[in-house]
């Protein structure tokens, strides 16, 4: 069994101590930290140099979009667990062609939703309640947003594979590059050359083809990873589990986005875009602080998936345990840091407008108690998927995303106004973290963690 120092030198049948773990997740964490920062950027960009109503139109049409190219994380996530389970049994060339074959057909899936939903966007957009000129910049950023969807999927599906392949540093420099393409291009389109809202959509759009192609071209070609593309075959069970094991992350994404529909539809009948844009601004910090819990759980799964085929089960109890101290460690710091930072972070995207910074700066130190739940409930999914389990972890991510959040936006907003919508994702995350730890503990003796 190889030690290394390095990320890049530490194998999947390692033993991990909390260096050696943190060390191999936080190439994944960078990884999804900076895929976050796509939108951030955009509504940075649109805010202070298009204006408020382009800046709203980013927020409105932004969960549509994300639920569309969230089939990415199905087939990675998913995916990822399947092929390392696979590697953990020591089937090597099964691996690779069950690996060949999910990238294969998430690029058909991806053009196929692509085509839909370019079509679906106007109606779609107004039937949530754009109007006038909300629902035309809505229009100009989702379309040019969609045509790069079949590459955005691939590159929300390729970090799983990075991190199964014992390549996390590369998969981290690509997303780096994509980011770096991102914030450069919007200067340059928005900033400096007059392209307004299309050219913020342009440089996400051309950031995310980098994102994507480049792995593919990686991975095509001999290459020094675990994995490689090659030939394939159809193998229903196959894609059938990959998309039980994604069905989590599928619906958590869909989930949150119907949600953040919701959340829209809401605070535009309780303080109308202002609402709207205070929402965005909080959803980007929201994007940042919980991509490192996503990046977390995913670089920890194909670990997890490892040892479970290699029915290793101390080492199992042992990811567990480790895993629990480092989110609790990191939730705390990421309230502390949202409390005291509601202020700065809300003046960079809404500083313009003394009416809309208040309303921002009040809404964020009320959402920001929802960090020091959300990275519990994201890893019990998670820690599930990667033990093949995808219907347990559907169920929490169903509850988190979905049921607790609708019954919070709608009821408690009725109590305190806007002020219950903010205390919405609060409420929802702590009933989700009760039901992750139900699970874990019911489920213990079946799995040996």
């Amino acid at each position: 069994m190889k030690k290394g120092n390095t990320a890049s030198e530490i194998r999947l049948s390692d033993h991990f101590t909390y260096g050696r773990l943190l060390r191999f997740t936080l190439p994944s964490i960078i990884m999804m930290v900076f895929t976050s920062v796509y939108g951030v950027v955009d509504g940075y960009f649109a805010s202070n140099f298009v204006g408020k109503t382009p800046f709203a139109a980013v927020n409105f049409i932004m969960p549509f979009l994300m639920m569309l190219g969230c089939v990415g994380f199905m087939f990675g996530t998913g995916g990822s667990a399947l092929v390392s389970r696979l590697m953990g049994m020591q089937d090597m060339e099964r691996a690779n062609r069950t690996f060949s074959l999910l990238v294969y057909v998430s690029t058909g899936v991806g053009i196929i939703i692509a085509l839909l939903g370019i079509l679906l966007l106007r109606p779609v957009a107004a039937a949530l309640g754009a109007q006038g000129q909300l629902l035309e910049d809505c229009v100009t950023y989702g379309r040019i947003i969609l045509i790069a969807l079949p590459v955005y999927i691939l590159q929300m599906e390729f970090p799983s594979f990075f991190i199964t392949a014992e390549k996390p540093q590369l998969g981290l420099w690509v997303t780096v590059a994509s980011g770096v393409t991102n914030m450069v291009l919007d200067a340059l389109l928005v900033g400096v050359f007059p392209l307004g809202l299309a050219g913020a959509a342009l440089a996400t759009a051309l950031s995310q083809a980098v994102g994507g192609l480049i792995p593919l071209f990686y991975f095509s070609r001999p290459n020094t990873s675990l994995l490689r593309l090659g030939k394939t075959a159809f193998d229903g069970p196959a894609l059938l589990k990959t998309c039980t094991n994604g069905s989590s992350e599928l619906m958590s994404n869909i989930s949150m986005s119907l949600v953040g529909m919701l959340y829209n539809i809401q605070l535009l009948k309780y303080a109308g875009e202002n609402g709207v844009a205070a929402y965005g601004t909080m959803m980007y910090v929201n994007f940042v602080f919980l991509s490192a819990f996503i990046g977390y759980s995913i670089g920890t799964a194909p670990v997890i998936g490892f040892h479970y085929g290699a029915q290793n089960h101390p080492e199992l109890k042992g990811l567990l345990r480790k895993s629990t101290v480092i989110i609790s460690a990191v939730s705390a710091c990421m309230l502390a840091a949202a409390l005291a930072l509601a202020q700065p972070l809300s003046k960079i995207f809404v500083g313009y407008d003394d009416q809309l910074l208040e309303l921002t700066v009040n809404g964020f130190r009320i959402f920001a108690f929802s960090f020091l739940l959300a990275g519990f409930a994201i890893f019990s999914s998670g820690f599930f998927t990667a033990l093949n389990d995808g219907l347990t972890s559907a169920i929490i991510s169903f509850l988190r995303t979905l049921v607790f959040q609708v019954a919070a936006v709608l009821l408690l907003p009725l109590l305190w106004g806007i002020d219950g919508i903010w205390w919405s994702v609060v409420a929802a995350e702590a009933m989700a973290v009760a039901v992750g730890a139900v699970f874990l503990i019911c489920k213990q003796k079946k799995y040996h963690y």
